[in-house]
């Protein structure tokens, strides 16, 4: 049966549905709980600021130098400037190969120059001292407070890699290729041992370390030096290796851990034991 609708009716009707279309428009939505949930979670994570971390690579390109010998390839920081000589601070197994005492530094403008080892003993520690002379002007790293670090701090971490993988079947040592072979790495502060590795390593954190980056500059937020690279991830030879300074071993728990991250030795060992006239530039790194 057919049933006939009158225009008023219909009128009526679309009516209706007009202010049900209406209402639904305007009403509320739900949360969404999932997003929310998310949003929450992000928060309570450190962000890393786009504007900081750009300054923070300008810096570790300026302090961050390249060590050179005949034999061997690392990284190091300037950490003094005394009229035209200034002074790297690098890792000791980074240089201590070299038999003649030929070292070379490369430098941020991709100039290099011949240096030379200070004959200053660093006790204790896997650190060494060169020096280079020229008329140019270097970025000098502002030293940090190393004891001030607490684990969750996010770091950086820098030097030149000797090697580089050009694709899964080719790699390229970059002993020639200048700055081009410059790395950072962000990571954060995993372990801070109250008993020392030998020869200083007591700085845990999550970068990743590359052969060659030994003895180039750990920094802080700031982009103040804090750390000095040294050891790498997984090293081969196991739990040995992470033997304490006084001769005991870590527990399989700990082991586990330490394996899994680099090493550096904190700036304050090299402090406690540096030239107390060691010039230091007045916190040029505002960041």
């Amino acid at each position: 049966m057919t049933v006939k609708l009158s225009s008023a009716t219909i009128v009526l009707f679309n009516l209706g549905l007009l202010a049900i279309a209406a209402f639904l428009w305007f009403m509320p939505s739900k949360p969404n709980t999932k997003s929310d949930a998310s949003t929450e979670k992000i928060a309570t994570t450190t962000p890393v600021d786009p504007v900081k971390s750009s300054a923070i690579v300008e810096v570790a390109q300026q302090v961050t130098v390249r060590v050179l010998t005949k034999t061997s390839m690392g990284s190091g920081a300037i950490v003094q400037r005394q009229a035209q000589t200034y002074t790297v601070l690098t890792c000791d197994h980074v240089v201590a190969g070299s038999q003649k005492g030929e070292y070379t530094i490369l430098t941020a403008d991709g100039a290099t120059h011949p240096a030379r080892r200070l004959t200053q003993t660093l006790a204790g520690v896997d650190l060494a001292l060169l020096q280079f002379d020229s008329p140019k002007s270097y970025r000098v790293a502002v030293l940090g407070n190393s004891l001030a670090l607490t684990k969750g701090d996010r770091v950086y971490a820098s030097g030149f890699p000797n090697y580089q993988f050009l694709n899964k079947s080719r790699v390229e040592e970059t002993r020639n290729w200048g700055m081009k072979a410059f790395r950072l790495t962000t990571g954060t502060v995993a372990l801070l041992l109250e008993r020392t590795l030998p020869e200083g390593y007591s700085l845990g954190y999550t970068n990743e370390v590359e052969q060659g980056m030994s003895g180039g500059p750990v920094l802080n937020q700031k982009g103040e030096l804090i750390g000095i690279n040294g050891r790498l991830k997984y090293p081969l030879q196991g739990i040995d290796v992470f033997t304490f300074a006084d001769g005991t071993k870590p527990s399989v728990e700990l082991f586990n851990q330490m394996e899994a991250l680099s090493w550096a030795i904190p700036i304050a060992a090299f402090q406690h034991q540096v030239d107390k006239n060691l010039a230091q530039p007045q916190s040029q790194n505002e960041i």
